[in-house]
């Protein structure tokens, strides 16, 4: 089996690239990037040396796509993942969703030249805002999680989001443009007749994540936390309660090596991924665990709230555990400590990959 790999030289991409290698050596694997990203030339030289066969493209450009080989799979890993891209005044909000919308819709005509199948890592952040922020939420051990007896919106429950909940805008413009990319993706697996999977991951996390707290919170927490770098909880009266789960990429690699198994399937196509309730952190409690491991140290707090922040955010999977018999594997204190092991050997790393 072929499969592209875009988006193959980001933490995601890269990450699931090796451990799809590891689950099947047989595997021919080639990935495209752009590069753009601080610290991803550094995975492009490490995926060479794997036999992964590299095209410098940027999905944004159609005619990008036609010196690529023909390929069985397509797995979707190229987004602009922000939740502040678009309007913090650092960013294009049409470059954005150049990049999340008409990235997919030319990665989807490769599909139909190709015949191939399509998986596209889409977002929590699909879910609306408003109904997230009016979630009844309590305080507890320095998180916040669902206040118990309280009536719950269609979707929600003390295991999470699930796939029932209001996807109703203001989603964020990232939100917005990947509910369209997965709409589009629907429609054009149904009209042209090729499989395809849309898998709403949470926050994802691990070793070698790029350090940007847009992007990789966990991996840019515990870094600038060792380096003891400005850190400040921001919004929610300066307490740092707010809270998601977690999840490592190569936890996704048994459901997409399934996914692209399956034939002629009538399983749901779009599912949510996540690490789930036992997953579930605080940027408090985070930075407790980093007080653990590298001794205290003071976090400032700014209690001013920014835009499309939300207090509690927890991915429900029971729906690819019922289908799919998936759950993550990894835990977090393993994915905490395998950050914090990189941390350590890599003193560098967010003047390399978030250009701080």
């Amino acid at each position: 089996m072929k499969i592209l790999i875009t988006g193959i030289c980001g933490f995601v991409g890269s990450s699931i690239a090796r451990s799809l290698l590891q689950h099947d050596s047989s595997l021919t694997i080639v990935g495209l990037d752009n590069l753009i990203r601080p610290g991803s030339e550094t995975n492009r030289l490490s995926l060479a040396s794997q036999g992964v066969k590299f095209f410098h493209a940027d999905i944004r450009s159609a005619s990008d796509f036609e010196s690529l080989p023909s390929v069985d799979w397509v797995i979707d890993a190229a987004a602009n993942p922000s939740v502040l891209a678009g309007i913090d005044g650092k960013t294009s909000s049409r470059q954005l969703v150049e990049h999340n919308l008409t990235g997919t819709i030319n990665m989807l005509e490769y599909c139909k030249r190709s015949r191939a199948g399509f998986v596209l890592l889409s977002t929590s952040r699909v879910y609306s805002i408003e109904a997230l922020a009016a979630l009844p939420v309590t305080a507890k051990e320095g998180a916040f999680t669902l206040a118990k007896g309280e009536t719950l919106p269609r979707g929600a429950s003390e295991r999470g989001v699930s796939e029932e909940f209001s996807t109703t805008p203001p989603l964020s413009l990232y939100g917005t443009s990947k509910i369209a990319s997965e709409t589009v993706a629907l429609e054009y697996g149904a009209t042209f007749g090729f499989p395809v999977w849309i898998n709403r991951c949470g926050v994802l996390a691990g070793a070698g994540q790029f350090g940007r707290p847009d992007q990789g919170i966990f991996a840019f927490w515990i870094n600038s936390y060792l380096r003891r770098a400005p850190l400040s909880y921001i919004g929610f009266e300066g307490t740092g309660f707010q809270t998601r789960d977690c999840l490592h990429p190569r936890d996704l690699v048994p459901l997409i090596a399934a996914q692209m198994d399956e034939k002629g399937s009538k399983r749901p196509g779009t599912m949510n991924v996540g690490g789930g309730s036992d997953h579930a952190i605080s940027l408090a409690q985070l930075s407790n665990w980093c007080a653990e491991r590298f001794g205290e140290r003071k976090v400032a707090a700014d209690p001013r709230p920014r835009r499309f922040d939300i207090p509690w955010l927890v991915m429900d999977s029971a729906l690819a555990m019922t289908e799919w018999d998936w759950k993550p594997q990894t835990s977090l204190d393993s994915i905490l400590d395998e950050i914090a092991v990189h941390a350590e050997a890599n003193p560098h790393w967010l003047q390399i990959s978030a250009l701080l």
